[in-house]
């Protein structure tokens, strides 16, 4: 049983305790706040789950610093991204069509949920500081939220309303991130790994990105994309314009982020990873008397079958 949320965490773990046939549970761990290392996270991860499957090195030893796990019951397998559909061939010229933009003006693009932690307050500065100084660009954020009203606000009272668009959901994303001559990550919170910003390279888009989450453990400066201090507008502007000034700097983050992607994250790569990852788990899983979840919960009596409700056991932290 492979889960990814702490509910179901709970409700896979001790159905296993009831079942005939005990499975190995396997837990991807998605967020970087840290796990409590109460006791019933002890048991939960060091008992009852044979494997932790992480999307960032520092949740990885975020598990191992907290003993919650052995470190060779801890794996760090950043997602996937599906070079099927996210890759450097997409035609993007009807979304910018859509967007009223002319073919040589360029495009700088972010895709995130309209939410405090992605940045967007940060990209208008952005977009108001190349206003100001005469740069030739257009801005767009795509992706809906409930900060959208306050997002408006803030593009109205910086001034470069006719500079940046708000392009809600888009169906299509493939086709609005091929239109992109510079692809924006400017999240200000760690939020453990980023799709979006797989699918960027995978487009063989020159990426500018703050380094938080994934970031620093997947890209390298300079080589792979431009990387900027979080929440600062003057190196996110300074890079942009680094890449709007080089054509050929654009091209060669272009090509080795397209790289990257299919060396190192493809959906596939990550699908045969966790196969072998499963093979190499034992068929059945069960816990001896001192692993018993009972026993956790009634210190001081003796170890038995453990008598918790699932429900109960679902609203447990995880």
């Amino acid at each position: 049983m492979h889960v990814h949320r702490g509910k179901e965490h709970w409700l896979a773990a001790v159905a296993n305790r009831f079942a005939a046939s005990p499975r190995p549970i396997v837990r991807t761990r998605h967020i970087v706040q840290a796990v409590r290392p109460h006791a019933l996270n002890r048991w939960l991860y060091g008992r009852a789950t044979s494997l932790v499957v992480t999307v960032t090195e520092a949740i990885r030893r975020q598990y191992v610093s907290a003993k919650l796990v052995p470190a060779e019951r801890v794996v760090a397998l950043p997602g996937g991204v599906d070079l099927g559909r996210f890759h450097p061939g997409v035609d993007g010229a009807g979304f910018r069509r859509s967007l009223g933009i002319a073919p040589d003006v360029p495009l700088v693009g972010l895709v995130a949920g309209l939410r405090v932690m992605k940045g967007h307050p940060v990209a208008v500065e952005v977009a108001r500081r190349l206003a100001e100084r005469g740069r030739r660009f257009h801005m767009v954020f795509i992706g809906a939220g409930a900060l959208e009203a306050g997002i408006r606000r803030a593009i109205a009272d910086a001034g470069p309303q006719d500079r940046v668009s708000m392009a809600g959901f888009v169906a299509d994303l493939p086709a609005a991130i091929a239109a992109f001559d510079v692809a924006l990550y400017a999240a200000f919170e760690s939020e453990g790994m980023s799709r979006v910003l797989f699918e960027y390279l995978a487009m063989g888009k020159p990426v500018v990105a703050t380094r938080v989450g994934v970031v620093p453990e997947v890209l390298e400066d300079g080589r792979t994309a431009l990387l900027v201090p979080a929440e600062e507008p003057g190196p996110l502007t300074a890079a942009i314009e680094r890449l709007l000034d080089d054509a050929g700097l654009r091209a060669r983050l272009g090509g080795e982020a397209s790289a990257l992607a299919r060396e190192r994250l493809s959906g596939a790569q990550v699908a045969r990873a966790l196969a072998a990852l499963y093979a190499q788990l034992p068929r059945r899983a069960g816990a001896r008397c001192g692993e018993d979840l009972g026993a956790l919960l009634r210190p001081g009596r003796q170890c038995r079958r453990a008598r918790v409700s699932p429900r109960a056991a679902a609203r447990a932290p995880g």
